[in-house]
């Protein structure tokens, strides 16, 4: 594939990821909407605990929390692009486990290898496409890009259901769950074909391939001088870089004392995505059916309406690649939020009244379909973004490891105990998700600065303590010039 280059090399690498970080929404919702179904509970031997399909459900988000904490440390000697070929491997397995399943144990020991698997793929997906960006504004589109294919993935999942779960027989859950191990291997086939990202590459000292890497995507030669800009730009921020990072330590992730911030800006990747979780969208993905029934719904409309919510969910999404530049960050997940704490306290106070009637049934599918279609822009592919793009490059798996994390330990916590929750307390649960919200617009005022329209390099000085960036300020100069450099070539190419 080393022939491929510019444009037709972008292409295959979106193709790639876009297709893994479609199973991680796959896997999210496929289980949903076959797990009450009787030939699926047959298989598994009728099991009557009240935990064990929560925890069927949720073992893969433990196993992906596990995962990306492993990435902490492996993230950097396996690359990007190994971290995503291993996803797909495992995805591969553990889905053909699932599909294959005649017990508890076994379906839980398929999830949980789907769960290492997309831990892999959601912590590099973003910062592999993030870094192969070559300017500031391919950054944000291409990654929301890739979860258009997130939440599509989900709602894809929900149609398989629908249309599988029609036949009342072993067919009816093996395909769905199956299915996910044919696209991770065509993923798994593409990625393995294509190479690292150039920063990953300088990062860990092998100059040549990382300027050829430069070159195949700029589709000029080395010596170029677009491509020598952007090789000069990395290499003086990875030079500065490790200048203000050479005391960092575990502590710093606790109290930052570095004059970059760098446990500051690993925490951020952390909070956003668990708060992300705690709004409760994995509960509503999950759950889709449960809910519907909870409302007082038929089962088939059940089904049916979660396959369309979670289509709207996907459809949604499909505005932000295109938005994402012209709106900023900030604007974007702090309206959003505003937006769901609403849509939640009509579903909430809907739900909740103790004198149902059909006008607060269909009022309370109204709010959470909103509910869906607002999250899908907002707080999805924003927040999958903000994390790997803020960390600085010797510590960019770091921050994704962190932001993935967040959102897969808060997701077994919201899957697994929401699970329970619904059965129990039912339209109470809600309420968490709604304070939630209410704490995402203060958290991304005060802690979030806007990155929009910043180069990975430049967004250190957002970070950097007032006095050392004046003092560094011949460092960013610097910056500013390579910038325009490369901004002025790259547009001078698109021009011819």
């Amino acid at each position: 594939m080393k022939s491929i280059k510019g444009q037709t090399l972008y292409r295959v690498m979106r193709f790639s990821c876009c297709l893994a970080f479609g199973l991680y929404g796959y896997d999210a919702g496929v289980l949903g909407g076959v797990q009450d179904t009787a030939p699926f509970r047959e298989a598994l031997g009728n099991p009557t605990g009240s935990y064990i399909i929560p925890m069927v459900a949720s073992s893969y988000t433990l196993a992906a929390a596990v995962c990306a904490l492993a990435v902490s440390w492996l993230g950097m000697p396996l690359g990007r692009r190994g971290c995503v070929v291993l996803g797909d491997i495992l995805v591969v397995i553990g889905g053909s486990l699932q599909a294959s399943s005649w017990s508890v144990g076994q379906i839980i020991a398929g999830r949980v290898l789907c769960g290492f698997g997309i831990g892999f793929i959601s912590c590099a997906v973003p910062t592999y496409m993030a870094e192969m960006s070559l300017t500031e504004k391919e950054r944000g589109p291409e990654v929301a890009l890739q979860c258009v294919f997130l939440v599509s993935g989900c709602a894809f999942a929900y149609w398989v259901d629908f249309g599988f779960t029609r036949l009342d027989n072993q067919l009816s859950w093996r395909f769905p769950l199956g299915f996910q191990a044919l696209l991770a291997a065509i993923s798994g086939v593409t990625m393995f074909l294509l190479p690292d990202t150039p920063r990953w590459y300088y990062a860990r000292g092998r100059l040549e391939e990382a300027d050829a890497i430069l070159a195949r995507l700029h589709d000029q030669p080395v010596s170029s001088p677009a491509v020598q800009a952007m090789r000069q730009s990395i290499l003086s921020s990875l030079e500065h870089e490790a200048e203000e990072t050479k005391s960092i330590n575990v502590l710093d992730l606790i109290w930052d004392r570095s004059n970059l911030r760098v446990g500051r800006r690993i925490r951020i990747s952390f909070l956003i995505l668990s708060l992300q979780q705690m709004m409760g969208i994995n509960i509503a993905v999950y759950y889709s059916v449960t809910i519907f029934s909870q409302i007082g719904l038929s089962s088939t409309i059940s089904q049916l309406l979660a396959a369309v919510m979670n289509t709207i969910f996907a459809i949604r999404s499909f505005l932000l690649p295109s938005t994402i530049e012209r709106f900023g960050r900030r604007k974007i997940m702090i309206y959003s939020a505003c937006g769901l704490g609403i849509c939640l306290a009509v579903f909430i106070g809907m739900i909740g009244s103790p004198h149902p009637t059909l006008a607060k049934q269909w009022t309370a599918v109204a709010a959470i379909v909103v509910y869906n279609l607002i999250f899908g822009y907002g707080w999805i592919g924003v927040c999958w973004l903000y994390g790997p793009e803020i960390a600085p490059l010797q510590f960019r798996h770091v921050g994704a490891a962190a932001g993935a994390f967040g959102e897969w330990l808060f997701c077994f916590i919201t899957v697994f105990a929401g699970g329970i929750g619904l059965n129990n307390v039912g339209w109470k649960l809600w309420i968490w998700c709604l304070a939630s919200c209410a704490v995402a617009i203060p958290f991304v005022w005060f802690m979030c600065p806007e990155t929009t329209g910043k180069t990975l390099e430049e967004i250190d000085l957002l970070f950097e303590k007032r006095g050392d960036a004046l003092g560094s300020n011949s460092y960013y100069q610097h910056q500013q010039h390579k910038l325009k450099e490369i901004n002025f070539i790259h547009q001078e190419s698109v021009d011819v």
